[in-house]
């Protein structure tokens, strides 16, 4: 006699008679299970963007008001990021643009995008950014009207990542209120020492050019000596992290010589903000 709980042949397979133990039951309940699970998580991810957006947005402006000295926890970011107007700088002039919009100018995708992008040569790479945005951004912090400091985007290679930051400077283009990176992937208590306060605390009042108007500012192997010659263009460097110390001096000889803001910076310097 033929099995009754057997498909009939033909008919179509009914699912709710399948054994639990059944090989075609688990499958379908995985499917199943699977497919609701990709649409709930579509479906947030499209739902959570503008929040993912917003956040991204205010964590920048947070890092920004950070390294210049204005934010402290449970400030309002939006409110103490309202002194600070943002400008867009043609590296290749070191003049001010227009051509894109500065709010919502995203130098880290214009990196990526051929049409806003430049390669740079091998031999000027010391930072080892391969390509460089044509336009960066300048935040500038004011106070009563006048510019106080200038805020620029920084990146370049350490040890194990690329950094990301920020170098803020006097109204003058030339000494250095701070610098901070808010994104790498840096050794933990080796390279990822550049996050600590102490150690960003050594920037305050440091030189970027020398005399002769070279970047001179960098870190050193070792600790500054007080008074020694060149001390206002140098920093102690990472212990235990030459390649990191060594990738912040790289990044900085680059973003402050003449392909990165060297011209905007010599323009400021002759004739102000």
């Amino acid at each position: 006699m033929p099995n009754e709980n057997q498909p009939k042949s033909g008919g179509s397979m009914n699912f709710l008679a399948l054994s639990n133990d059944s090989t075609a039951k688990t499958f379908i309940m995985a499917t199943l299970v699977c497919l609701v699970c990709a649409v709930f998580v579509s479906v947030s991810a499209v739902a959570l963007k503008p929040l993912q957006i917003l956040n991204k947005e205010l964590d920048k402006k947070k890092n920004v008001l950070q390294v210049a000295g204005l934010y402290q926890e449970g400030d309002d970011i939006e409110e103490a990021f309202s002194k600070i107007d943002i400008k867009l700088i043609d590296l290749s002039t070191g003049e001010y643009t227009t051509e894109y919009e500065a709010a919502t100018y995203d130098e880290r995708k214009a990196a990526k995008d051929p049409a806003l992008n430049v390669q740079i040569p091998k031999a000027k790479d010391v930072g080892s950014i391969r390509r460089r945005p044509k336009v960066m951004p300048v935040y500038q912090v004011k106070e009563a009207g006048v510019v106080k400091q200038l805020i620029l985007p920084i990146n370049g290679y350490g040890l194990w990542s690329t950094l990301y930051g920020f170098i803020a400077l006097e109204s003058d283009g030339q000494t250095i209120v701070g610098l901070s990176f808010y994104e790498h992937a840096e050794t933990p208590g080796l390279g990822g020492e550049v996050d600590n306060p102490k150690w960003k605390k050594m920037w305050a009042g440091k030189k970027v050019y020398s005399a002769e108007g070279d970047v001179g500012i960098k870190v050193i192997k070792g600790t500054v000596v007080p008074g020694a010659k060149g001390e206002e263009y140098q920093v102690d460097g990472l212990a235990g992290a030459t390649l990191t110390s060594r990738g912040v001096s790289n990044m900085l000889e680059y973003w402050m010589g003449e392909e990165g803001y060297q011209k905007y910076l010599t323009k400021i310097q002759a004739n102000g903000v």
